[in-house]
C-alpha cells in the first residue's frame, strides 16, 4: 500500500502500516557489499561518492528499504580536532586524542564551519542519495549524540567530570547539543527525512538515572524538538542492555528507540508508552553465523 518512504515514516510515528519496514538504523556497511559495488572503507568514510555507493548497496545488494549514512561515529570529533586512529577495510576509525579540558577550550571551538571536514562529506553523500532515491526510499542521516561527543572531546575524564564539575559538564553538553542540531538541520536540508542519534556512552546503566536525566534528556529533547519542527522522525540508539532505562530514553520525546541484542523486544515494548521499538537482532550470532532459516525465524 505504501512506498518504503511512506511506510517507514508511518511506522516510526506509530501509524498503521501494511507491514513492518525492513531497515537498519545502525550502520549497514559490510565487506561483501564493498566488494559488490567497489566502494571500500576507509575511502568510503571520506569520499561522498563512495560513501553514497556503499550506502546504496544496503538497498541494492542486501535489500534494505532505506539508505543510511555514515558508517562510523568519529567524524564529529574529528571535525573539532580530536585525533583519530584511521580505520581499515574491516574496522571503523576510533577517537584516540581529545581537545577539551575546560570552558576556555570550548570557547576556542565556537564559530565552526559546517561546510568543512567529513561531516560535509556526509551531507554531500545524503544529497547524492536523495537525488537518486529520495522520492521512494527513506534517507536516513545519523550522528553521534551529544553526550558521547562530549566524551570524545573530553576523554575518559568525562565520566568523572559530570560528577565533580557540573557547570563545565553542562557547558560542554550545551555546545555539543547546539552542534548536533545544526548538523542535523544541514543533513535535512540535503534530503535526510529520518535522523538517528547514536549515543553509546549515554547510558543510564553507565551513569545512573539521576545524571542521565540531568545531562542527557534535555539535550536529546532539544534535538528531537528541532527535528519535529522539520517533520523529521528521530530514532535513538544506545548500546548495551538499556531495558531499565527505556522510559528515561523515551522522556526526550524520540519517535523510536533502537535496542541491541541484549534487550528483549517484548519487555522493551512494555517499558515505553509511545516510542516505537526498533532492532534487537544479533548481527553476529544470528545474522552472520546462522543459516537463512534461523535468520528468518529470528
Amino acid at each position: 500500500e505504501y512506498t518504503p518512504k511512506e511506510r517507514l515514516s508511518r511506522a516510526l510515528r506509530g501509524q498503521p502500516v501494511d507491514r513492518m519496514p525492513a531497515i537498519s538504523v545502525t550502520q549497514t556497511g559490510t565487506v561483501e557489499q564493498m566488494e559488490a559495488v567497489g566502494a571500500f572503507w576507509p575511502e568510503a568514510n571520506e569520499d561522498a561518492q563512495k560513501m553514497a555507493a556503499l550506502a546504496e548497496a544496503g538497498h541494492t545488494v542486501v535489500g534494505f528499504e532505506a539508505v543510511r549514512v555514515p558508517f562510523d561515529i568519529t567524524a564529529e570529533a574529528e571535525f573539532f580536532g580530536c585525533k583519530i586512529k584511521p580505520g581499515t577495510r574491516e574496522q571503523q576509525p576510533s577517537v584516540v586524542g581529545h581537545v577539551v579540558k575546560d570552558t576556555a577550550d570550548i570557547e576556542k571551538l565556537k564559530g565552526y564551519d559546517l561546510n568543512k571536514g567529513r561531516i560535509n562529506v556526509v551531507c554531500d553523500a545524503i544529497k547524492i542519495l536523495t537525488d537518486k532515491y529520495g522520492k521512494q526510499l527513506p534517507i536516513m542521516g545519523s550522528m553521534i549524540g551529544p553526550f558521547s561527543l562530549a566524551q570524545h572531546m573530553n576523554g575518559d575524564d568525562w565520566f568523572m567530570t559530570i560528577f565533580t564539575d557540573e557547570a563545565f559538564g553542562l557547558a560542554l553538553m550545551e555546545f555539543t547539543t547546539d552542534f548536533n542540531i545544526a548538523y542535523a538541520k544541514r543533513m535535512v536540508e540535503n534530503g535526510a527525512d529520518t535522523m538517528v542519534i547514536i549515543d553509546p556512552t549515554a547510558s543510564a546503566q553507565l551513569i545512573g538515572a539521576e545524571f542521565y536525566e540531568k545531562f542527557v534528556v534535555p539535550s536529546h529533547k532539544k534535538i528531537v524538538d528541532a527535528m519535529r519542527e522539520l517533520n523529521v522522525a528521530t530514532v535513538l540508539h544506545i548500546c548495551g542492555d538499556t531495558t531499565n532505562g527505556l522510559a528515561l530514553m523515551e522522556s526526550s520525546g524520540v519517535d523510536a528507540i533502537s535496542v541491541d541484542q541484549n534487550v528483549d523486544v517484548a519487555t522493551a515494548v512494555s517499558k515505553v508508552d509511545k516510542a516505537v521499538i526498533v532492532g534487537n537482532l544479533d548481527p553476529v550470532n544470528v545474522l552472520w553465523n546462522q543459516t537463512p532459516e534461523v535468520v528468518k525465524e529470528a
